[in-house]
């Protein structure tokens, strides 16, 4: 659990970190990168939101506000790579 528990925060601190770090180096296809290293970061953050559900770590309610929002993170990530394509 602990290392289940180190694994998301590792997760759910690199997407606006990835953003940050994109946006701070002023160039377009850096930007688009990062953004896109910060949706994978998002995608194993749901990865391991599953696995929680699956070991019960997580209340099927928790696990569905966790997931709707990570699904609202990556809709507005994948419209600013669009945008910036």
């Amino acid at each position: 659990m602990y290392g289940l528990t180190n694994q998301l925060r590792r997760c759910a601190v690199s997407v606006p970190s990835n953003i940050a770090e994109g946006y701070g180096r002023k160039s377009t296809a850096d930007y688009k990168r990062f953004l896109q290293i910060a949706v994978g970061s998002l995608y194993e953050m749901q990865t391991q939101v599953e696995i929680s559900f699956n070991l019960t770590y997580v209340s099927k309610d928790q696990y569905n506000e966790l997931m709707s929002l990570s699904t609202e993170i990556d809709k507005m990530s994948y419209s600013i790579i669009q945008k910036i394509k």
